[in-house]
């Protein structure tokens, strides 16, 4: 049984087991005068799922958002193609960050900030959620000294503060030779997109429905036809579960789906259509001009290839996702349950042992427990399983969705900051600029956000 989560001692300052009194350039860290004039951060390079990028301590960062901003694109290389000049891997998958904290919230452990920056672009933005960056929270957090390790598993209750989502996430955590526990890293568990095998990371997601947008299904409907300049009438599901997407049958655009990656993303006619076409739903789906924002994501379907659910190209959202995101694959499963939505048409469901398909047959007895069926949704890189609660009175409501991924710690030191960036202030500098009212210490303001934390 997995023991409850202990948190180490909150204490003032800029992070766990830093003096409260000094910045992080004088707790022994190296300053400026060793490297350039350049100034180092706390960092940890980290893998999670099948995305990666450096995570810090929310305490080890300017508490000005457009400070904070200045030394993430810093550490990443943006804007610049390449990120030739950081840590970026010239690609979105490859351009993100984590920054996380304790939390003083009643029932939560850790709050955590996902990054979305762009190779090319010089802004951060931190509406949208990452469920790949996710997996690394809690390795993170225990290796950086904000949580403690507390049984052979240890399990913490995570706030995405993007979106309001909670997860409940558990890691193994083994006794070594020296009679402390440890994240483990090694296992048999293998996730598509990422080489080789790695220890699980369990995530069982509490509540996801609308995490940006107003709901579930954001137009009140399994299935819109949309009119788009050049493309003509397209049936689409509008759906969030995790993360907005915008779903239509690649038949509908002309392609089969099967494409891989690399031919989606030389394919500029579609690419133009797909845009053209999220433009369009993102009006229809209440998240106003999208043309500036990194969701809705874009989803096309076709019946499965691989003996699987659903096949899947996802666009993130311009670029053709060599796998699936995390929360895109939770909420493609969940559009597949979802009777007369375009997922539905062209999904392979099979039905629970003893139950009717999802979408089919009367209804069961309230009360009864959750029907669980397993959706396996596939994409370039493989398969992607998520295992879905429904409801048994309704099984086209989704109570609950948990999944596997991995992660990895691939690099812990310090990310130096050059001269031209303005020194960064750590929160426990004095001189420090103070949060926005109301605000998280690690949050960023955003309507989206402060629209579902009150919902």
């Amino acid at each position: 049984m997995t023991q409850p989560t202990t948190l180490r001692p909150r204490e003032p300052g800029n992070g766990a087991g830093l003096r409260p009194d000094a910045p992080v350039r004088d707790q022994g860290l190296p300053d400026g005068s060793g490297h350039g004039g350049q100034t180092a951060v706390p960092c940890w390079f980290m893998r999670g799922g099948t995305s990666r990028g450096p995570f810090f301590r929310a305490g080890d960062l300017p508490a000005a958002t457009g400070e904070r901003d200045a030394v993430l694109l810093a550490v990443m290389g943006s804007p610049d193609p390449r990120q030739i000049d950081g840590l970026g891997g010239a690609h979105p998958l490859t351009s993100k960050a984590g920054i996380v904290d304790r939390s003083g919230r009643e029932g939560i452990d850790l709050e955590f900030l996902f990054c979305q920056l762009q190779p090319d672009g010089d802004t951060v933005d931190t509406t949208p959620n990452c469920g790949n960056m996710l997996a690394a929270v809690v390795p993170f957090a225990i290796e950086s000294g904000l949580l403690e390790a507390s049984g052979d598993t240890t399990t913490a209750r995570v706030l995405t503060l993007n979106t309001g989502l909670t997860a409940d996430i558990t890691v193994r955590t083994p006794i070594g030779g020296d009679g402390r526990r440890f994240v483990a890293y090694g296992g048999a568990t293998r996730i598509d997109g990422v080489p080789g095998t790695a220890a699980p990371v369990t995530i069982g997601f509490l509540d996801t429905a609308g995490s940006v947008c107003a709901s579930l299904l954001p137009t009140g409907k399994q299935l819109d036809r949309v009119e788009v300049p050049g493309i003509g009438p397209v049936d689409v599901t509008c759906i969030d579960n995790g993360q907005p997407l915008v779903i239509v049958e690649a038949a509908a655009l002309g392609r089969t789906g099967y494409e891989s990656a690399a031919e989606l993303n030389a394919d500029d006619e579609l690419k133009a259509r797909v845009e053209d076409l999220r433009l369009t739903c993102g009006e229809l789906m209440g998240l106003g001009d999208v043309t500036a924002k990194n969701y809705p994501k874009m989803t096309l379907v076709a019946p499965p290839a691989h003996g699987g659910t659903i096949s899947t190209r996802s666009f993130i959202p311009r670029v053709c996702h060599e796998s699936i995101g995390v929360l895109a694959a939770v909420t493609a499963a969940t559009a597949c349950v979802l009777e007369g939505s375009v997922a539905h048409r062209v999904a392979a469901l099979t039905a629970p042992e003893g139950a009717p398909a999802p979408g089919s047959g009367p209804d069961a007895v309230p009360g009864a427990d959750d029907v669980e069926i397993t959706v396996s949704v596939e994409h370039p890189a493989g398969e992607f399983s998520v295992q879905l609660g429904l409801d048994p009175a309704d099984r086209t409501r989704v109570t609950k969705s948990a999944l596997l991924r991995t992660a990895r710690l691939i690099m812990a030191g310090s990310a130096m900051v050059p001269d031209s960036v303005p020194r960064p202030r750590p929160h426990g500098s004095p001189q420090e600029a103070p949060a926005p009212a109301g605000l998280p210490r690690t949050g960023t303001a955003s309507p989206e956000k402060d629209e579902k934390e009150q919902r």
